[in-house]
């Protein structure tokens, strides 16, 4: 659902799901569920009608790699709005970890044919599917030091595209953003990574994790909140860079499938009923498949 508004309109469509008693924020964050330096996220569009059975092998998928040292973990977020997709959330810590990935799946998929053959049912459903490299960007996001997607149920995701030129005007604007955030005292973080390949540059996500759905039920207050605390001029200088700044944005919700995810221990043990939930069955795939390019199953 791609949108063309004026900045505090438009960045905070997303974050205005914002409650000011968040429950993110009441406790410590579990450190396995802080945001990683490094993000690749794999955008995965489906067959219509074909929903059950892709879930199955999903399911299927994670099931074997809970059993495996897989080198690395993804938690599955599935659209509530625009396209019907997937988006896999795999962390690592570096390039470095990202090329170790790549070299152990394909020694798995040469080893575990079963899997091999999973992957290349699943694939079968795949109409569309686009590979996105994501670094975090310190210098920008609100408290993102206090998030713990260990917590999290659902996911709001924007993305911004810049013309080309204008990222100095994109980190002014999140830059006077947090400070009134700060200034209102929110408990709504988010985190910002900077696309590095996958997407034309310059192009920014920024992920705001929620509890609730019902997070979302503050929006006007808290857009009007903002306003009043970053003055008038403030709020002209914003509009000014939504409208020379801004190619697109897009915001979307997603929610998190803990049977279709596979994250590590460490992580699940910040809420183990979540994360921990016994999985269903799911019938063998029969098909066969070539080890897959992206480290994620």
């Amino acid at each position: 659902m791609k949108i063309y508004l004026r900045f505090l309109a438009t960045a905070f469509l997303f974050c205005s799901c914002a409650a000011r008693a968040s429950a993110q924020a009441e406790d410590f964050p579990n450190l396995a569920g802080t945001p990683p330096k490094l993000l690749l996220l794999v955008h995965q569009e489906f067959r219509s009608g074909k929903t059950n059975e892709r879930r199955k092998i999903e399911v299927a998928i994670s099931r074997v790699c809970d059993q495996l040292a897989v080198p690395n973990s993804w938690i599955d977020l599935e659209s509530i709005s625009g396209s019907p997709e997937a988006l896999f959330f795999d962390p690592f810590d570096s390039f470095e970890q990202l090329d170790t990935a790549f070299a152990e799946w394909g020694r798995i998929f040469r080893t575990r044919p079963e899997l091999a053959r999973m992957q290349e049912e699943l694939q079968a459903f795949i109409v569309a599917e686009r590979t996105i490299i994501a670094v975090r960007r310190d210098d920008l996001g609100y408290r993102p030091q206090s998030i713990d997607f260990s917590k999290a149920r659902f996911m709001r995701v924007l993305e911004v595209r810049l013309n080309p030129g204008h990222e100095g005007d994109f980190v002014e604007a999140f830059r006077t953003l947090s400070h009134a955030y700060e200034t209102i005292k929110a408990n709504t973080p988010w985190v910002v990574y900077q696309v590095n390949v996958g997407m034309p540059s310059p192009n920014f996500i920024v992920f705001l994790p929620m509890r609730a759905l019902k997070q979302n039920d503050d929006l006007l207050d808290w857009r009007r909140s903002l306003r009043e605390v970053e003055g008038e001029e403030a709020a002209q200088r914003s509009d000014q860079i939504a409208r020379e700044a801004y190619l697109s944005t897009e915001s979307n919700l997603y929610a998190l499938s803990p049977e279709t995810s596979h994250v590590s221990k460490e992580l699940a043990d910040g809420d183990p009923e979540f994360w921990s939930a016994k999985k269903p069955a799911a019938a063998k795939p029969s098909a066969r498949k070539d080890a897959d390019s992206k480290p994620k199953p």
